[in-house]
């Protein structure tokens, strides 16, 4: 019971440390993205959205590394679908405390390579291959440990099928949890002793 008490005690700490912590080097970012939303209410009745889920690791202060997948569908009543999906490498660059536009907030950059694809319904319409990505993005601290964000973004593939490159522009929200790694925690026990 006291192991558990001592371990409580730290992720209270952990998750009540500064607004800087979540983005310093050792630290896990996991979370995910929703894009391109929408609902047709005119008939025929359609439905879009993107979902990203990501996790990325800190290698130094305001840059993480990490992988992304995707899964986007457009559908429409008695038309069939349109997918979209991706997997590969993304990586983040956080501006520094000096740049901050709230307080609680952080301007971003993300960018993205791996391999994805758009199968579009009917002829004519589907490329798969290279897929790339890169935009801006804000997130907003509403605990040291989650950010609410939104992100602009190109995004591109590149490669074969019937159409060889095909690209949209998309405005995502998300929100991400910032895990604490194991340089954060040993500072907290130090802290706590």
């Amino acid at each position: 019971m006291k192991k558990f008490t001592l371990l409580a005690i730290l992720a209270f700490i952990g998750i009540s440390y500064s607004a800087t912590a979540q983005i310093q080097k050792g630290n896990v970012l996991m979370g995910g993205d929703i894009g391109n939303l929408s609902l047709g209410l005119n008939s025929p009745s359609t439905f879009t959205a993107d979902i990203t889920p990501k996790a990325a690791w800190f290698v130094k202060d305001n840059v993480a590394l990490g992988a992304y997948g995707r899964f986007g569908i457009s559908t429409e009543k008695g038309t069939g679908s349109d997918v979209r999906y991706g997997i590969g490498a993304l990586g983040r660059y956080y501006t520094g405390s000096d740049v901050e536009v709230l307080k609680h907030g952080r301007i971003f950059g993300e960018a993205n390579v791996g391999l994805g694809g758009q199968n579009l319904r009917g002829p004519g319409g589907s490329t798969n291959g290279l897929e790339l990505g890169f935009g801006p993005g804000f997130a907003y601290f509403v605990t040291p440990s989650i950010g609410l964000e939104t992100l602009l973004k190109y995004n591109g593939v590149v490669g074969f099928g019937s159409s060889a490159y095909q690209h949209s522009l998309t405005l995502n929200f998300g929100f991400q949890i910032y895990l604490p790694g194991q340089g954060t925690m040993n500072k907290v026990k130090s802290d706590v002793r």
